[in-house]
């Protein structure tokens, strides 16, 4: 079973996020690494780009398959991880522990969009 961090809050398309002081850390799930397998490239759209909620912000490719990224907050990129983009096989390693992009929350009534744990948890089920 792939695992689900309690302090997390989910997509249906499988990206997760933590909002701090009205920034979401934003990342891959760890189903979604599993599902997808090695990655190989990562595109996080660019510090400025406007996002909406559930819309693409960005790619990612593995050996197995391509898939959009989907923004589980509207607002703005603040940050992008060029860590994880230069190592995109960071996230296979530990999606939990690295993020993608940052994005300044334009409106945190949308979190209440996105599932909690238990609701990602039956999700997978």
């Amino acid at each position: 079973m792939s695992k689900v961090l309690e302090n997390l809050l989910y997509s249906k398309s499988h990206e997760w996020c933590l909002v701090e002081g009205g920034v979401a850390k934003v990342g891959l799930t760890d189903y979604a690494q599993d599902s997808l397998g090695s990655v190989v490239y990562l595109d996080a759209g660019e510090v400025g780009d406007k996002v909406k909620q559930f819309a693409e912000f960005g790619a990612v490719e593995s050996v197995k398959a391509a898939s959009d990224l989907m923004a589980p907050v509207s607002g703005e990129i603040v940050e992008v991880n060029q860590e994880v983009l230069d190592n995109p096989e960071l996230l296979n390693s530990d999606p939990y522990g690295h993020w993608i992009v940052k994005i300044k929350v334009s409106d945190e009534k949308e979190l209440d969009n996105l599932l909690d744990a238990k609701g990602y948890r039956e999700l997978l089920e």
